[in-house]
């Protein structure tokens, strides 16, 4: 029975791989791979000989030996289990977009355009790469690139130009996730998960992903594509500028900046400071444009009017729930084969397959090839899936270094290949970006990129 439930998750994680030549959007095979694993989980739990406990992170002692009434109560403690923690990651999610909606909704992003008053590429391409660097961190990557594309578009008029800057884009934008809590949705799942800290997490991954993002970029500026000027209509940079948008830009951005500080302060799960937030930039939102705060009554033909132009209706409208849906397909889907313990015992026979001398040192030589491996992989595949494997992988506590060596490896090794980050993928689709175009202009300096944040991160630990 466990060959049939990972014959279909490889199934349906080749689905996801192959979405855009499938033409199916991500979101089906993965609600579908989640619910006939379960399926198969609950129709043959007497067959199975081992159970993993996440709670206690370890295997269910004599679970062969239980009641199959037994067997059933504890794969629904456990789906439960799961579903909770997911659903901390999902509403986490949907609280921070909505925040950038919100912001979207005042044009605040129109703030950064008026900063671009040259016109040498070697500049636009730092202001960019730092621009991806640092906001990346607060309002993670993904988000990042969707802005940085769309002000992009505005500035530069030749897309034969433009792709090169959103090359770079992405790996910079990649980069600065990686040491933020809510960066990159791989990170935000190691920190609810209480696996990593924000503050080792910004001590260790901080000048790895710095120099990940600060080499690539240098050694583009050598490169003839970002030789010259560009020629950009000012006036059209800067028109249709809210009157609160700057106010906007900067309450959205804080809020999500006080989340971290919630949580270190209440030791409450992040989503509720995310809740807080959301609630604060949605009252402010609601009193710049002059709507009334009732939004409860949806009888009414006046709260219809209202919900139209109302900022916070509108932004939830803009969600993007078909990522929400694919998060939740693929997490629990990975669930599933923890709970069977098949990641666990994958984890103990890889440790043991791979031939080195010494012990200690083994399982750290190990344990970092199996973290490089994750990061290359992180690039064919999508990183989320193998962060949630890496949980059921390994049981050391919060804020070893192999968790932080994952958030870095995971968020920053799908550089590599367009199809490997969710800013990859939106840039793509954004700019129409050819896939061999991209491995065959950018992936080398995303590879130099990953290599050397890695290096430094080795060094970094020696350290800390």
């Amino acid at each position: 029975m466990e060959l049939v439930i990972i014959s279909v998750f490889v199934m349906g994680y080749l689905a996801i791989t192959l979405e855009h030549s499938l033409k199916l959007d991500k979101l089906i095979p993965a609600l579908i791979m989640m619910a006939v694993c379960w399926a198969l989980v609950a129709l043959g739990v007497d067959h199975f000989t081992n159970w993993f406990d996440a709670s206690k992170h370890g295997l269910v002692d004599g679970f062969a030996a239980l009641a199959h009434d037994d067997k059933l109560h504890l794969v629904e403690e456990t789906l439960l289990h799961h579903l909770g923690k997911t659903a901390e990651i999902l509403v986490f999610l949907l609280g921070a977009m909505t925040i950038v909606e919100i912001i979207d909704y005042f044009d605040g992003f129109s703030t950064i355009k008026g900063y671009v008053n040259f016109k040498s590429k070697k500049k636009l391409l730092w202001m960019f790469s730092i621009l991806a660097f640092i906001l990346s961190a607060i309002i993670d990557n993904l988000t990042a690139t969707i802005v940085l594309i769309s002000i992009l578009q505005k500035i530069v008029k030749k897309r034969d130009d433009r792709i090169w800057f959103a090359g770079l884009i992405i790996i910079a934008a990649n980069a600065g996730g990686a040491f933020s809590p809510i960066g990159d949705v791989t990170t935000t799942m190691l920190w609810i998960g209480d696996k990593v800290s924000t503050g080792m997490l910004f001590i260790y991954l901080f000048i790895p992903s710095l120099l990940c993002m600060l080499v690539p970029t240098f050694i583009a500026t050598f490169l003839p594509s970002f030789k010259g000027e560009i020629d950009f209509d000012e006036h059209e940079v800067i028109k249709n500028k809210s009157p609160h948008s700057a106010r906007m830009l900067y309450l959205g951005l804080g809020a999500i900046l006080f989340v971290p500080v919630f949580k270190t302060v209440t030791h409450l799960p992040p989503y509720v400071g995310m809740m807080l937030s959301l609630a604060v930039v949605a009252t402010f939102a609601e009193i710049y444009s002059r709507a009334k705060f009732s939004m409860t009554d949806y009888d009414s033909a006046e709260s219809d009017a209202h919900a139209h132009h109302s900022p916070v209706h509108h932004s939830l409208s803009k969600i993007e729930m078909p990522s929400i849906l694919f998060f939740l397909g693929i997490l629990m889907a990975v669930a599933a084969l923890e709970s069977l313990g098949i990641l666990f015992n994958f984890a103990d026979s890889l440790k043991q397959g791979i031939p080195l001398v010494g012990t200690e040192l083994e399982g750290t030589l190990v344990s970092d090839l199996v973290v490089l491996l994750l990061g290359v992989g992180s690039a064919v595949i999508d990183n989320v899936p193998l962060v949630a494997a890496s949980l059921g992988m390994f049981s050391e506590s919060i804020d070893n270094p192999l968790w932080h060596f994952i958030a870095f490896s995971a968020g920053t090794g799908g550089s590599m290949l367009i199809i490997g980050s969710a800013a990859g993928v939106v840039a793509m689709g954004m700019e129409k970006i050819d896939f061999f175009w991209y491995l065959k202009k950018i992936s080398w300096l995303a590879f130099i990129g990953f290599i050397v944040g890695s290096a430094a991160f080795l060094v970094i630990r020696e350290f800390v």
